[in-house]
C-alpha cells in the first residue's frame, strides 16, 4: 500500500436503492475513497472481502441470510484490520449496542444519512487504519477508465484525457446493454461476460463492464444487436435491454437514465422478449382505466362471483399492457385485491381461515415476482383457492339451509303447507325457492311434501284405528279424493288396498 492510496470501501445493504444512494452521496475519489464492491447480505460480503480486500465496510443491520451483527462479529474475528460503519433504523438499539461491543467505528441512523455524516464516519474509520494515509485536503486522483465511466453514469462532470479514452474506445459510436440480474446478484455473471468476449468479434467492438451494464463501442451495431438477441434467448432467467446508439461519452448519463434504465424497468412487462429495445415498445402507449372496486365489491356481495372474477381478469390483462406503470404500484394492486377478496368473503360468512392464512404467502410471492407473468400466475392461483373456499362454504351453507327446510316441512306437513308459505317463512322468493329446492334436494317441493305425507299416511293405515278420510286430513289433505289419487300414484295401491294388504300379512 502506498501513501495516498484511496481507502477501499465495501457497501452491504439488502436494499438496492440505499446502496445506490450511498454511492451518489460523495465524490468518492476526490475525498480519497474508492467503492470496490457492494453486497446484499453478509454472506455475499464475506465472499467479496476475499476478492476486494476492503479497508472499510458500511453495513446495514437487518438483512436476510446473514445480518449485520453476525457479519461484524465474523469480520472482527477474521479480519481485525477492517473498520466497520453500521447503518441502522431507530428501532435497532440492541443490535447497535451489540455491534459497538464488537468494535465498530460508528453507526448512522438511516433517516439521518447524508453526505457530511457519512464522510465524517469514513474519515474516523480511516484514522484508525495506520497504513492508510488520508490527506486532510482533497487529493488529486488520476481516474481509471472504469472510474470515469462510473462517474459519468452517476451524473458527475468529469474532466478526462480524451486520448486515453480513445485508446480504450477507438470506434465512432456507443450503446448500452443492460441485464436484469437474478435475485442476490450484483454483477454480470461470468458466463455471460465470457460469451460476449468469445462470440462477438473483438476487432469490431470494445467493451467495458460496470455491474449489470455493458458499454459497447463500435461502428456498426447490426451484428451486436443480433448477438444480444441470441444472448437473451439462450440465458433464461436474465432479462436483456439494448439502448439506442450515441456518439459521445458525455451523452452516457442521459442514455443510461432516460433509455436503458427505463427499458430494464419495462422488461418486467415484456419478460417473454429475449431483448427489449425502444422500437419493440407498443406505440401509442396503452391507456389504463382505473379498477372499479365499488362495482367489484357489489357483484361479490350479490354472489355474482363469476362476473366479478371475469372483470378482474380483464382489468389485469389491460393493466399488464401498461408497461410504464411503476412496478411497485402494479404489485400493490394485486396485493390489495388479495386482501380485499379475503375480507369480503369473511364478511359474507364464508369460511376463510385457510385463505386468510395463505394470503401472506401470496403477498410475499407477489412482492418477489420478477415479472408480470409471475404476478398474474399468483393471482390466478389465489382466485382458484378463493373459488374453492366459496364452493366449499356454499355447499356447507346449502346443506345447512336444506336441512332447515326439510326439518320445517317434516314438522308442518300436516298443515295446509304451500310453497309460498315456506318461502315466506325463510324469506325466500317463491320461484327462487322452487328452483333451489329442486337443485339441492333432487326432487321438487310438491313431490317432496307429497312423499312425506304419504309415508306418514301409510303408518296410520297400518295402525288401523283411523278411517281413510280421517287420515287424509291428518296428513294435510283437505280433499279426500286428491289424497287417494296421490297415494296410488306413489305406492301403486289405493289407501284401502294398501290397508288390506298390510293387515293380511
Amino acid at each position: 500500500m502506498t501513501v495516498g492510496e484511496p481507502g477501499r470501501v465495501l457497501i452491504v445493504d439488502d436494499e438496492q436503492l440505499i446502496r445506490q444512494g450511498i454511492k451518489h452521496y460523495l465524490n468518492w475519489e476526490q475525498e480519497g475513497f474508492e467503492i470496490v464492491g457492494e453486497a446484499s447480505n453478509g454472506m455475499e460480503a464475506l465472499e467479496l472481502i476475499e476478492m476486494k480486500h476492503p479497508h472499510i465496510i458500511i453495513t446495514d443491520i437487518v438483512m436476510p441470510i446473514m445480518d449485520g451483527e453476525e457479519l461484524t462479529r465474523i469480520i472482527k474475528e477474521r479480519y481485525p484490520q477492517i473498520e466497520i460503519i453500521i447503518l441502522s433504523s431507530f428501532g435497532e438499539f440492541d443490535y447497535v449496542r451489540s455491534t459497538f461491543q464488537s468494535g465498530v467505528v460508528d453507526y448512522i441512523l438511516k433517516p439521518k444519512l447524508e453526505a457530511q455524516s457519512l464522510l465524517k464516519a469514513l474519515k474516523a474509520a480511516a484514522d484508525r487504519i495506520p497504513t492508510l494515509q488520508m490527506m486532510d485536503k482533497h487529493v488529486s486522483v488520476d481516474l481509471s477508465v472504469g472510474q470515469i465511466i462510473q462517474k459519468l453514469i452517476s451524473g458527475y462532470e468529469v474532466n478526462y484525457d480524451v486520448e486515453k479514452i480513445s485508446k480504450v474506445f477507438p470506434y465512432r459510436k456507443f450503446c448500452l446493454l443492460g441485464v436484469v440480474l437474478k435475485s442476490g446478484e450484483t454483477d454480470l455473471p461470468k458466463h455471460i461476460k465470457g460469451k460476449i468476449e468469445s462470440e462477438i468479434g473483438q476487432e469490431d467492438y470494445s467493451f467495458h463492464y460496470d455491474r449489470n451494464i455493458v458499454l459497447v463501442n463500435g461502428d456498426d451495431f447490426s451484428d451486436f444487436t443480433k448477438f444480444a438477441k441470441q444472448l437473451g434467448e439462450s440465458n433464461g432467467g436474465y432479462g436483456f435491454a439494448l439502448s439506442e446508439t450515441f456518439t459521445h461519452l458525455s451523452q452516457l448519463v442521459v442514455i443510461y437514465k432516460e433509455s436503458l434504465v427505463k427499458l430494464l424497468n419495462y422488461r418486467f412487462y415484456f419478460s417473454e422478449q429475449p431483448l427489449l429495445m425502444k422500437q419493440n415498445l407498443p406505440n401509442p402507449e396503452p391507456v389504463c382505466e382505473g379498477f372499479n372496486l365499488n362495482w367489484f365489491t357489489g357483484e361479490f356481495k350479490r354472489k355474482n362471483f363469476e362476473g366479478a372474477f371475469n372483470y378482474l381478469k380483464e382489468h389485469v390483462t389491460t393493466l399488464s399492457s401498461c408497461y410504464t406503470l411503476d412496478v411497485y404500484e402494479y404489485k400493490a394492486f394485486f396485493g390489495n385485491i388479495v386482501f380485499n377478496i379475503t375480507v369480503l368473503l369473511g364478511n359474507m360468512d364464508y369460511d376463510v381461515k385457510e385463505l386468510d392464512h395463505a394470503k401472506y404467502s401470496y403477498f410475499k410471492s407477489i412482492e418477489e415476482a420478477q415479472n408480470a407473468k409471475e404476478v398474474i400466475d399468483q393471482l390466478n392461483k389465489f382466485i382458484t383457492e378463493a373459488k374453492q373456499c366459496i364452493f366449499s362454504s356454499q355447499n356447507h351453507l346449502d346443506n345447512q339451509n336444506m336441512k332447515k327446510l326439510l326439518e320445517f316441512i317434516k314438522d308442518h306437513y300436516a298443515e295446509p303447507l304451500t310453497l309460498t308459505d315456506v318461502a315466506k317463512h325463510f324469506h325466500f322468493n317463491p320461484s327462487y325457492l322452487s328452483s333451489y329446492f329442486s337443485t339441492h334436494n333432487g326432487e321438487g317441493f310438491i313431490e317432496y311434501i307429497n312423499r312425506i305425507r304419504i309415508e306418514e299416511a301409510s303408518k296410520f293405515l297400518v295402525e288401523g284405528r283411523a278411517t281413510i278420510s280421517e287420515i287424509s286430513g291428518m296428513v294435510g289433505y283437505s280433499d279426500h279424493s286428491y289424497f287417494c289419487k296421490v297415494f296410488k300414484k306413489i305406492t301403486g295401491l289405493s289407501p284401502s288396498q294398501y290397508r288390506r294388504k298390510q293387515t293380511t300379512r
